[in-house]
């Protein structure tokens, strides 16, 4: 498999088609698959942002507020308002605001970005990154006749880990995962809980040559990767019912209130 940054594309701007952009600038062939940061599927779409768009209720100002008293700076209620209307949800809202968005991502802040953003003061997720990522697929067919998968990345902290790492958050043109249940190991063992989130371990390797801060490309073409002969599932994000600790931060949040 070859993993290799997609170089030369522009500063897109709202409006622009990142399908096209991409096949201009690229070969591309059957099976490959796109690596495209959500960063830029936004723009396109015009999901920037100023933070006088958004007037700050009684709950973002109290969450600014709490967050500045734990922090010792100063934090914008503005800011606070925005993450609450792009998200579905606050797990927490403090020492941080951990979100879940409207397509089910459970990310710090919303995944709202404040950098790479020059002509607004925010750039917000795509609304359905999966529908985005259909359409460039679509695009890249009609263009080139290549049947290629998309992978809408961004990069997101871990959980018991220093860090961040590209993840999917939306996809098309391939499984979100491989399913090993059924499956038997080495030693002829029955595989029983083994589904591998395969469009996050993409977007970790296209992450690895994009790279990140002022000198990124926003879009990685990884070649030769072959999903084999396993089960298929498009279920990434585990549903709230079982999510424990989901539930547990809730039930923290709720007790330090």
């Amino acid at each position: 498999m070859e993993v290799s940054p997609v170089e030369g594309l522009p500063e897109v701007r709202p409006g622009d088609d990142v399908a096209e952009l991409v096949a201009e600038r690229t070969d591309l062939r059957d099976g490959d698959v796109l690596c495209v940061a959500s960063t830029i599927v936004s723009k396109a779409a015009g999901r920037q942002a100023d933070l006088a768009d958004f007037t700050a209720s009684e709950r973002a100002e109290r969450i600014a507020e709490r967050i500045g008293a734990i922090t010792g700076e100063e934090k914008d209620p503005r800011f606070a308002q925005a993450v609450i209307e792009e998200s579905e949800e606050l797990v927490t809202d403090a020492p941080f605001i951990l979100a879940v968005t409207r397509f089910g991502h459970i990310t710090v802040n919303a995944g709202i970005d404040r950098s790479n953003v020059p002509d607004a003061d925010l750039l917000l997720l795509p609304e359905d990154p999966t529908e985005e990522a259909e359409a460039i697929r679509a695009g890249i067919r009609e263009r080139t006749g290549a049947d290629v998968a998309v992978v809408v990345t961004d990069t997101s902290g871990r959980p018991f880990r220093h860090g961040q790492r590209g993840v999917a958050l939306g996809w098309a043109g391939i499984p979100a995962a491989r399913d090993w249940r059924g499956e038997r190991d080495r030693d002829g063992r029955e595989l029983g809980v083994t589904v591998q989130a395969v469009v996050d371990e993409l977007a970790a390797a296209g992450n690895l040559v994009t790279g990140e801060g002022g000198g990124g490309t926003p879009v990685a073409l990884v070649r030769g990767f072959d999903f084999g002969d396993h089960g298929e599932s498009d279920a990434l994000y585990r549903p709230p019912e079982s999510d424990i600790v989901r539930d547990a931060l809730r039930e923290w949040s709720h007790e330090r209130d």
